[in-house]
């Protein structure tokens, strides 16, 4: 059997989704500047905003990253969401579902906060983070920030220009 006969009949059914270019950012531009012509969308200073997300992104939680930006927990997750930094909702797909419930007057308030499981406060961030979509000129500012901001393995411990800090021993150790 040919390769031919085997593809005789087969056809496509889905198409392949354009993701466009990838994200590269050689401006040299900082975040804080980019950031400064929507302050009046952030919930903070775009200054507040660029350390948020300096510290979030380089592995801290959501509270230390405030506590470095000078900001409440609640406002830092806020200025994340509209940054388009995922993973800032305390609440799970399906307990979102409860607050759009409510939102959309489904349910009392009361009842939605007991369905969601959370606390006042989670359900106060839900209720924001499906109120406010991410802004798309601030999430791409901030993906050319994070894939411009450090090569792989910077920060890592290493010195003498070993990215990794010797992470992976000597290639004379291998032989």
């Amino acid at each position: 059997m040919t390769l031919s006969e085997i593809a005789d009949g087969l056809e496509v059914t889905a198409s392949q989704r354009d993701r466009g270019v990838a994200v590269a950012d050689d401006t040299e531009t900082p975040l804080v500047d980019r950031l400064a012509a929507h302050a009046d969308d952030l919930p903070c200073t775009p200054e507040a905003t660029a350390t948020l997300v300096d510290a979030f992104t380089a592995g801290r939680s959501v509270g230390d990253a405030a506590r470095e930006a000078g900001v409440s927990p609640m406002t830092g997750a806020k200025a994340l969401h509209r940054c388009g930094v995922e993973g800032v909702c305390p609440l799970a797909p399906t307990r979102r579902d409860v607050v759009r419930d409510w939102l959309d007057g489904r349910i009392a308030r009361s009842e939605a906060v007991a369905l969601a499981g959370g606390d006042e406060a989670d359900f106060a961030l839900a209720t924001y983070v499906e109120t406010h979509d991410p802004l798309s000129a601030v999430a791409e500012a901030v993906d050319a920030h994070i894939a411009g901001s450090a090569p792989l393995g910077a920060g890592s411990g290493g010195s003498d220009g070993d990215a990794l800090g010797g992470a992976l021993g000597s290639p004379d150790g291998l032989r």
